[in-house]
This record gives structure tokens, C-alpha cells and sequence, in this order.
């Protein structure tokens, strides 16, 4: 846990965007923490593709450089993949990803630098959905009224994670490696990379994501993506019913993003812990699926 102020950051940067085709808002807090760390970007037309939207949460540790530096230039990396060009976008992920970081490891500024960043994208051509995720930010969608899970968070303790760590070189102590880093993936974390008979998915900390496909549809009323500063006070299902509500009230999406952070703010750190992190939100709606909810007769009674 990072030391915290005396008093917390509560002002938040929002911000709607819009175009025909999706209303995304997005807001960040300080809150209690010394520094503000986290990133977000929104591209609702890509330069390489104008009918792809592509949308991130970059929760940064150690410093804020890594996630300011991917929250600029990662979705130009992945976009200018070869496969991104013919239409393999999960493949323009994994190889996006894994090519930036190697990029900064290259770059004198960025591998000299301790610190390191989740990174949990989505990218949305043809009404086909793309999370690409390392580290323990998370992204939810709504479905029905049922929450749609696209991405796993990685930790340490995980079987797998344990499994890469231990056979890179690591250890896993008080679940974190290495006894220092509670995330087993990331993007720069150069510290943790450095095996020479390892490839980049093999070292303790790797930049590879995982990547989750799935088909929208009418079904879908809204994607969710947050930093682990929400995870860690409020549930999948918990989250999904607070912001689902407020949908339906017909509340502007960066309007919910910033209560549900004010929902996940400690009242007090003293003791450091839960809602004590900086904290981002965004919120994704489709125009023609808000169209289709807020006609429907069903409201959530939940709050």
C-alpha cells in the first residue's frame, strides 16, 4: 500500500465523448494517495481505422511514466500491427502489447524507470468486442442485467501466474512477486524482465495479454472498465447493479463514473486498505442499445 494523504484528492477529471455510434464518460479521482498514477484513453475512431473505437484504463505503479507513456502511444502500437490491418485484431493485441514493452525496455528514459502499469484495452470493430488485459485492472459488461466477464485479473497467487514466476527465476511471497509486486503481469516493471534464456511471455513479470472476444449485441447495455481501486471495495455484481440503475435513470455516463468512485473512497486511510487507491472509471454505451434500454418497460429496482 503507497503512503496516503491526510486528507483526500476528492476533485475528479470528467469527460463525455461521443459520436453515432457510442456515448463513452470517464472520470479519475487522486483520492488518498500522494501522487495520481492512473492513465485512461477513449479513441472513438481510430487514424488507422476510423470504424474502430479503442478504449483503456492504465492503473500505474511505482510512478506514473509507464502509464502516461502507454496511455499515448499503445493503441498506435497494436493498430499498427500488420494483423491489425487484416482484421486479426486479437493477434495485433498480443503482439502489440509484447512490442511496446519492448519497445521502452529499449528506450534509455523509460527502461531505467521502476515503474510499471496495468494496461486493459478494449477494442470495438463490427460489433465485435476485443479486451486485451495484463495486470489487475478489469473490465465488466453488462447483459441482460448479467454481468459478462472480459478479462481475469493476474496475480500472483494464480496457478499459472505461480507457475511462469517460479520457472523464470521469481518467487511469490505474501502473495506478491518476488515479496514486492502485487500484479504478475504489466507493461515496463523492467526489474522483473531481465532472464536472458526466457522469451518475453516467460519472464516473472510478462507483458502478454490475454484476450477476450465476444459478439455485441441488443443484449448489451453497457462495458465497464476500472482500475483495481473499484475492484477491491465493490464486487462484479455489486458494481453491475449501481451502475445499471443509474442507466436507467437515464444518469450522463461520466455522471456515474464519478459516483461510482465517490461509492469506493474510504471515509478514512489510517490504516491504509481499501478505497485508499487513485481511481478511473469509464463507461461504455452503444447509442443504439441506450435507445433500446431506456424503452424498455423493466427498470432495476436495485441501488
Amino acid at each position: 500500500m503507497g503512503q496516503t494523504l491526510s486528507e483526500p484528492v476528492t476533485s475528479k477529471d470528467s469527460e463525455k465523448v461521443e459520436n453515432h455510434l457510442y456515448s463513452v464518460g470517464s472520470s479519475s479521482m487522486q483520492g488518498w494517495r500522494i501522487n495520481m498514477e492512473d492513465a485512461h484513453t477513449h479513441i472513438l475512431s481510430l487514424p488507422e481505422d476510423k470504424s474502430c473505437a479503442f478504449l483503456a484504463v492504465y492503473d500505474g505503479h511505482g510512478g506514473a511514466k509507464v502509464a502516461q507513456h502507454s496511455c499515448k502511444h499503445l493503441h498506435t502500437r497494436i493498430a499498427s500491427q500488420p494483423e491489425f490491418k487484416q482484421g486479426n485484431i486479437e493477434t495485433a493485441i498480443r503482439k502489440g502489447y509484447i512490442e511496446f514493452d519492448k519497445e521502452m525496455a529499449l528506450d534509455e528514459e523509460m527502461r531505467e524507470d521502476l515503474a510499471g502499469t496495468t494496461a486493459i484495452c478494449v477494442v470495438i470493430k463490427d460489433d465485435k468486442l476485443y479486451c486485451g488485459n495484463v495486470g489487475d485492472s478489469r473490465a465488466i459488461a453488462s447483459i441482460n442485467g448479467s454481468v459478462e466477464i472480459l478479462s481475469t485479473d493476474h496475480k500472483p497467487n494464480n496457478e499459472d501466474e505461480r507457475k511462469r514466476i517460479t520457472a523464470g527465476g521469481g518467487w511469490v511471497e505474501f502473495n506478491r512477486v518476488n515479496g514486492n509486486l502485487a500484479l504478475s503481469r504489466a507493461l515496463g516493471d523492467f526489474i522483473f524482465k531481465r532472464n536472458t534464456d526466457k522469451q518475453p511471455e516467460e519472464q516473472v513479470v510478462t507483458a502478454a495479454p490475454d484476450v477476450v472476444v465476444k459478439t455485441i449485441n441488443e443484449n448489451w447495455e453497457f462495458i465497464l472498465l476500472a482500475c483495481d481501486g473499484i475492484w477491491d471495495v465493490l464486487s462484479n455484481e455489486e458494481v453491475l447493479k449501481f451502475v445499471r440503475t443509474r442507466v436507467a435513470q437515464q444518469m450522463p455516463p461520466e455522471k456515474i463514473c464519478e459516483e461510482l468512485m465517490t461509492r469506493c473512497l474510504a471515509p478514512n486511510c489510517q490504516m491504509g486498505g481499501l478505497g485508499c487507491d487513485n481511481m478511473t472509471v469509464l463507461n461504455v454505451r452503444k447509442i443504439f442499445l441506450m435507445e433500446i434500454y431506456h424503452h424498455r418497460n423493466e427498470v432495476p429496482s436495485h441501488k
